[in-house]
């Protein structure tokens, strides 16, 4: 019987130390989503000549990405190792891959990205925020 209380005070302890497990950084969806957005359109800016990124947003975005993950708990070297992470990347990419080429974006016709760009500016998407036509 000691041994059955013993084992159960010790589930009790660990129940905290469970509840206050962080989901992976990619599971946080308003710090994932926001980067996937930035890096769309990173990546129209960089194919399409008359479109611009508007670099200084997204670069005070990620500073408020960074503090909201810091308050979620995150510290800055799990910020950094899920920033740096070579899958993550590999993630993001094919995810980004994919939405592009839902919209008829191809790396053969780099005026597609003008075009798709120019969309997201028009509706102010998540997207064409970060996006300027020159």
């Amino acid at each position: 019987m000691s041994g059955m209380k013993t084992l159960a005070l010790i589930s009790v302890l660990a129940l905290p130390t469970l509840a206050e497990a962080k989901p992976p950084l990619r599971e946080v969806k308003e710090i994932d989503n926001e980067l996937y957005y930035i890096a769309i359109a990173n990546e129209i800016s960089e194919y399409c000549p008359s479109i611009s990124g508007r670099r200084l947003k997204a670069i005070g975005v990620m500073w408020d990405l960074r503090s909201k993950a810091n308050k979620l708990g995150y510290s800055d070297k799990e910020i950094r190792a899920y920033v740096d992470s070579d899958a993550e990347k590999d993630r993001m990419r094919a995810k980004g891959e994919a939405y592009l080429a839902q919209h008829g974006v191809t790396y053969e016709n780099p005026n597609s990205f003008c075009t798709l760009g120019q969309k997201e500016i028009e509706r102010n998407s998540a997207i064409g925020v970060y996006l300027r036509a020159n």
